[in-house]
């Protein structure tokens, strides 16, 4: 009889999963099919299931190690901060602490009067600091701002807009916003001034799970706020003894890394030390190991990244997901004072380092680039790769304070084997130091731009002032792989997806490779949110992967139907806009916009 009661207790638990998962995952209606077949009934009935025990076939290798093509040949202003938005327009700033750039607003848009430091007397700014730059036709229109965003901080809300904090002088207690086409020859960013405890010169804003965002650090701010919605102010900062802690001779501990995590905690790395804070109770929920080797954040200026989030690995039924931080570069704890006032540079850091934070006992993993990096940019590509773009060799942030630059990408490839991880991009022939930036476009291709080590707009230097465009082209945008490059069907896929749901992606593929079949395991759906990138640190970036179900295929051949789930919860995923891509064997798609927030 004991046998027999194992048997149902067995059977009930398995039914009762199987109730909840149907109870939770809910579709959402599925958009208008084009499939080029007629259709009766059910559109899941007019396909044919891919089968599904086929072995999963190893990415396309290619020996393409990327290309570079300048798409600007002056933008008019240097790229010191950006962020993509949902309308394929990219938000570009500068700082408006010298008054000049190479971009003049329009006759009929008025000049911004200001107050001279050294005549005393009011003068008029012409020059245009900000730019809405087009990805799609590379054309470029100014914006208006009139108090200083130099060495601000920024990301995007739910509903799109812009959300940029702090900055310097009358920007330091600042809030700006804008948000999709300008309907006009010339948009103004909308500011609210003096609205911020605290004031926010290199601070990290990062959103949480609410949609939120949180505001850490700064210059001589150890301290954390809540940045308050449009028309209100922040009603209290938070005292942050462990930026204090941090700290040294150098202040090593700005632009602090922030990453949300799955339990709607906050990872906070300063200098060489890092914890998790609860955002909701304010309390330390652990700390972990110290990061050897060097300091980390500004001016040391090594990057950071949350390595791709995988949720195809992860159980229905568990909310337990691993988490796993990479920090790359960096430099002496010294080496900003030493560049300063001996103008001597010291060799970055050549290392980096992995841990992952949901472990009960995380350790640092470290492995050596192919070269030293500071200053440069890390990025989260659409395939689940990373690519280590932009920087130097040698010294640290500052005016004139970097030497060496770094012109050659790596791409990193984080579930490889140590040792095999690290590969050498084609180099570029602009230098991208200090006040460079890099975005992940739609396309997956790399846009690029800035760098300025002066303290004005040079043109003859051996740095000049750079305000060229760039596109690097990675391996996975080889010529030789477009054949099998997914193309989504946007009018038959779904954009707006609800916490916990099924939605349902339709693609179109022209050769699937050696066998002539698609296997389940070739394809695999991910979401990347598009970051605010300043200063070599791309604040709420991450890319989610996907837990997928069956592919199906249309009568005709190559058209494809894959049923994913949406992120069950928004610690996971905050809520607002992504680029989805359908990456075939490391090949992505052209990225499509989708949304995602709570069923109403």
């Amino acid at each position: 009889m004991a046998p027999l009661r194992k048997v149902l207790l067995i059977l009930t638990i398995f039914l009762f999963l199987i109730y909840v998962d149907a109870k939770n995952m809910r579709y959402i209606k599925s958009p208008r099919s084009i499939l080029p077949f007629p259709v009766f009934g059910d559109v899941q009935s007019q396909l044919f299931p891919v089968d599904a025990t086929k072995t999963k076939k190893p990415d396309f290798e290619t020996e393409f190690n990327g290309r570079w093509e300048v798409i600007n040949v002056d933008s008019g202003v240097s790229a010191m901060h950006v962020n993509l938005l949902p309308t394929n327009k990219m938000i570009v700033y500068d700082a408006t602490v010298y008054r000049t750039s190479r971009m003049r607003y329009p006759q009929t848009v008025p000049c911004v009067p200001y107050i001279d430091n050294d005549s005393k007397q009011q003068l008029q700014d012409c020059f245009a600091h900000a730019m809405e730059y087009d990805i799609e036709t590379n054309q470029v229109k100014p914006l208006k701002m009139t108090v200083d965003p130099w060495c601000s901080s920024g990301g995007l809300a739910p509903d799109g807009t812009l959300v940029s904090t702090g900055g310097w002088n009358d920007g330091t207690k600042t809030v700006r916003y804008i948000r999709d086409i300008c309907p006009y020859d010339m948009c103004d960013f909308r500011e609210s001034i003096d609205v911020l405890q605290e004031p926010r010169w290199y601070g990290t804003q990062q959103i949480l799970a609410n949609g939120d965002f949180i505001l850490i650090g700064g210059r001589r701010a150890f301290s954390y706020e809540f940045v308050p919605k449009e028309g209100q102010k922040s009603e209290k900062a938070y005292f942050f003894p462990f930026l204090y802690e941090t700290s040294d001779i150098d202040e090593n501990n700005l632009y602090p890394f922030v990453h949300l995590t799955p339990d709607e905690n906050v990872f906070v790395f300063a200098n060489n030390r890092s914890l998790l804070l609860n955002p909701t109770t304010n309390k330390i929920v652990r700390t972990f190991p110290v990061l050897p080797g060097g300091s980390r954040n500004y001016p040391a200026s090594g990057s950071s990244v949350l390595l791709p989030i995988r949720l195809d690995y992860n159980n229905t039924f568990s909310e337990t997901i691993k988490v796993e931080v990479m920090i790359c570069g960096g430099n002496s704890p010294d080496a900003f004072i030493t560049a300063e006032g001996q103008k001597v540079y010291l060799p970055a850091l050549q290392d980096c380092a992995r841990m992952v934070i949901t472990d009960p006992n995380p350790i640092w993993d470290n492995e050596m680039m192919p070269s030293r990096r500071t200053l440069g940019d890390a990025l989260n590509l659409p395939n689940g790769q990373i690519l280590l773009i932009n920087g130097a060799q040698k010294g640290t942030a500052g005016w004139w304070d970097a030497e060496e630059p770094n012109l050659a990408p790596v791409l990193y490839s984080p579930d490889k084997p140590k040792g095999q991880r690290f590969k050498v991009m084609n180099p570029t022939t602009i230098a991208r130091m200090y006040h460079s930036s890099s975005a992940v476009l739609p396309s997956g291709k790399i846009w690029v731009a800035g760098s300025n080590t002066h303290n004005t707009y040079k043109d003859v230097d051996r740095y000049p002032t750079e305000t060229r465009v760039e596109a690097f082209y990675p391996p996975y945008l080889d010529p030789n792989l477009d054949q099998f490059r997914p193309q989504i069907l946007q009018d038959s896929s779904s954009k707006n997806l609800i916490y916990k749901a099924r939605f349902e992606t339709q693609f179109t593929i022209q050769e699937v490779g050696k066998g002539g079949q698609l296997a389940k395991g070739d394809i695999k759906i991910t979401m990347y949110a598009p970051p605010f990138t300043t200063h070599g640190f791309s604040m709420n970036q991450r890319l989610i992967v996907l837990k997928s179900g069956n592919i199906f295929q249309a009568t005709k051949a190559g058209v494809y139907k894959v049923s994913s789930v949406a992120p069950r919860f928004p610690g996971v995923a905050p809520p607002g806009y992504y680029l989805l891509f359908v990456v075939h064997r490391g090949v992505p798609s052209q990225g499509m916009w989708v949304n995602i927030k709570s069923a109403i």
